[in-house]
């Protein structure tokens, strides 16, 4: 197994039966899984850290999906010899698909599972009330952030924070496909009740990137913030499609096709 990459928080064991890749959400690093367990199901929970945060701060920013996608694929590839998913929710979901669709477009192992949550399809964007946020206004969602990670939003960690949430925020409004394509991955959709950022009817888009019958669209208790705390109910959706990943057979990768 090579040794741990600066693109994971730490290095994935060689014994987990499937894996699961966590990326961070717009603005920081992945760290804010640390109210996570480290397995659910039979999937190790690999926490990406993308450059420009938390140890890999004086790196610059990734620049956009497509830039990212191929060096955090290949920095993944020696990950992703047993199943394994992506799970992002919001600003942290297009980056998994970007990795997904760049993984199936080179050949390379894809995803068994992709967890897109509170987060709208690639064609039906970009979308979501940050986009048009001024700094300061990015500031205070930062700050409300902060303090739903259990931190303390003190003005000099926001401000060192800011410049990462605009660049980010920024690849996300560059960010939309002109129309959907079929990945081999099935696709959990998963909404939030009480989510007034992304409402669960709009997430609908993601069933396009399915083949029949591998599309599962979910909606669970709780606010746009409810993900940070490993709720039960989502906990039980991802050991679930990993447990599935598992039977299915040999892992094997189909072919990207236009929808």
């Amino acid at each position: 197994m090579a040794p741990a990459p600066r693109w994971l928080l730490r290095r994935p064991k060689g014994d987990a039966p499937t894996r699961l890749f966590c990326l961070p959400y717009s603005g920081v690093g992945a760290s804010m899984y640390h109210r996570w367990p480290r397995l659910i199901g039979p999937a190790e929970v690999c926490l990406i850290q993308l450059p420009g945060r938390e140890n890999r701060l004086r790196e610059p920013h990734y620049g956009t999906y497509e830039q990212l996608a191929g060096p955090l694929a290949e920095a993944l590839l020696p990950y992703l010899d047993r199943p394994f998913g992506f799970f992002g929710h919001c600003g942290g979901a297009l980056p998994g698909f970007a990795a997904a669709l760049h993984l199936v477009r080179e050949g390379m192992p894809a995803p068994d599972r992709l967890f897109m949550s509170s987060q709208v399809a690639p064609h039906d964007g970009p979308f979501g009330r940050f986009l048009g946020m001024t700094d300061a206004e990015l500031a205070v969602e930062l700050a409300e952030l902060t303090r739903a990670m259990g931190g303390n939003p003190h003005p000099d960690l926001i401000d060192m924070s800011l410049g990462v949430l605009r660049a980010d925020v920024a690849a996300n409004r560059g960010y939309q496909l002109d129309k959907p394509v079929r990945l081999p991955s099935a696709v959990h959709a998963i909404g939030w009740d009480a989510d007034r950022e992304i409402r669960p009817g709009q997430m609908g888009g993601w069933e396009e990137y399915a083949e029949p019958g591998r599309f599962h669209p979910t909606v669970l208790p709780g606010e746009h913030y409810a993900f940070l705390n490993a709720p039960e109910a989502l906990v039980e959706v991802l050991a679930d499609g990993m447990r599935q990943a598992l039977a299915e057979t040999g892992g094997a990768h189909g072919s990207l096709t236009d929808a």
